[in-house]
């Protein structure tokens, strides 16, 4: 069996080529996100509606840590969210901000995730702080 690593490396992967046929391999039918029932249709679908808005999203990681069946991440972002982004007004500037997230995996797939998005970050820089 892969470790979590290799498959989320792959996973992230598969989220920046936007292959969303491939999703299944790497997150569960059962899956929820930050406590809510999601399942895999609609996790798909809230990935897709974030490369809507924001065509020049990529996911890199830059802080993996590992005791599986958990995986954490500390994800950074550099892209250009069109309109209102977490509330806040982007309008397409460009912003950089992280998400920690915390993953579970049953039979090699996400089945759990919990993440938080870094907002006072992106609020600063459209401070101009």
């Amino acid at each position: 069996m892969q470790d979590l690593t290799t498959i989320y490396r792959d996973y992230l992967a598969c989220l920046n080529a936007q292959d969303w046929d491939s999703l299944g391999l790497f997150v569960h039918e059962q899956v929820t996100h930050n406590g809510r029932p999601f399942g895999l249709a609609g996790y798909r679908a809230m990935l897709e509606q974030d490369f809507e808005q924001i065509p020049d999203l990529a996911f890199v990681a830059d802080l993996l840590v590992c005791d599986p069946p958990t995986l954490a991440a500390r994800l950074s972002f550099n892209c250009s969210p069109g309109g209102m982004f977490l509330d806040l007004p982007v309008n397409g500037r460009t912003v950089s901000f992280v998400e920690h997230i915390f993953y579970q995996f049953a039979d090699g797939r996400i089945k759990t995730a919990w993440s938080v998005i870094d907002k006072a970050a992106i609020e600063a820089q459209l401070a101009g702080r």
